[in-house]
């Protein structure tokens, strides 16, 4: 009997024991359960927020691949404008190649006491290029700025008298009325601009301006100075020709011409606004011409130019 007693006993504290031991290690593993449960959610989220970079950035590229379709089809038109306005230019020459060899046919004799032959066309300044660079020989893709007037066609032919020479100043007494010349000083400076001695042809009819200012030509000569000028990207200085010129003689035939070409040098100095102004003054003033068209070219550029 005291047998039985002690193996209950003994049972009993084996039971005990085993259940002691077992209850720590059910806790534990409960605990690992959670702490990889933990662990897997922060898993998830962790690939769902590289989910969400990664749509986010997707949508950034999309963005970007549509900003530059439109620069693309910015600059498409662009093109399209510039192909328009170079065959316009080549119309315009086209024309005025024909006219200038409608000109240039043999004249007859000349009678007693009539002026001597015009003097000869100056160079050509390329419309297409206003940053005023030196034509290419042979005259190839250029446009003419402007036709000889008039007054050009009558000027007075060089004579044998040695060129003239520019003055010292502005400030030159006016000389005498010489119609021979007169004639003579007038073709140096043009003589000068068509063979591209630009700052030679500016001197040379500041200096004919400064001699003759009473002139028939004196007018034009402005206008030439002014193309002297702009065509060496001395802007500001090329305005300021240009506008003497309208304000002086604003019935002059340069007139329509030089207006255009106070457009373009605000324009190459960024003085936007009265590009502008100046530009739709053309087209208002001069329709259905040359410089209207030439100024709405140029409207069309101004309207792409970044105002800043």
């Amino acid at each position: 009997m005291a047998h039985l007693k002690s193996s209950a006993i003994a049972t009993a504290a084996l039971s005990a024991a085993v259940f002691a031991f077992a209850a720590p290690v059910s806790a534990q593993q409960r605990l690992s359960l959670a702490e990889r449960v933990e662990r897997l959610e922060q898993q998830a989220n962790g690939q769902g927020s590289g989910a969400v970079d990664l749509v986010n950035q997707i949508q950034a590229l999309q963005s970007q691949v549509q900003s530059l379709q439109g620069q693309v089809e910015e600059l498409k038109h662009a093109l399209d404008e510039a192909k328009q306005r170079n065959r316009d230019q080549y119309t315009d020459l086209d024309s005025r190649i024909a006219r200038l060899e409608g000109r240039g046919a043999t004249p007859a004799a000349a009678p007693a006491g009539a002026r001597p032959a015009a003097p000869e066309q100056p160079p050509e300044i390329d419309l297409a290029n206003p940053g005023g660079h030196a034509p290419a020989p042979g005259g190839a893709g250029r446009a003419n700025v402007g036709e000889l007037t008039a007054d050009d066609r009558a000027a007075i032919a060089p004579g044998d008298a040695a060129p003239v020479e520019p003055p010292a100043t502005s400030l030159a007494k006016a000389a005498p009325a010489d119609p021979a010349a007169e004639g003579s000083t007038y073709n140096e400076a043009f003589a000068a601009l068509k063979d591209g001695r630009y700052a030679e042809s500016a001197r040379r009819f500041q200096a004919f301006i400064d001699q003759y200012p009473n002139s028939d030509l004196t007018g034009n000569a402005y206008y030439w100075l002014g193309e002297s000028y702009y065509v060496t990207q001395n802007y500001k200085i090329a305005e300021e020709a240009f506008q003497t010129l309208l304000a002086r003689y604003p019935n002059s035939q340069k007139a329509p011409d030089a207006l255009l070409k106070v457009g373009y040098s605000q324009y190459e100095q960024k003085q936007w606004d009265q590009a502008e102004a100046t530009l739709n003054d053309v087209v208002q003033k001069y329709p259905d011409t040359t410089v209207a068209r030439l100024a709405q070219g140029r409207l069309r550029a101004l309207q792409s130019e970044a105002r800043h």
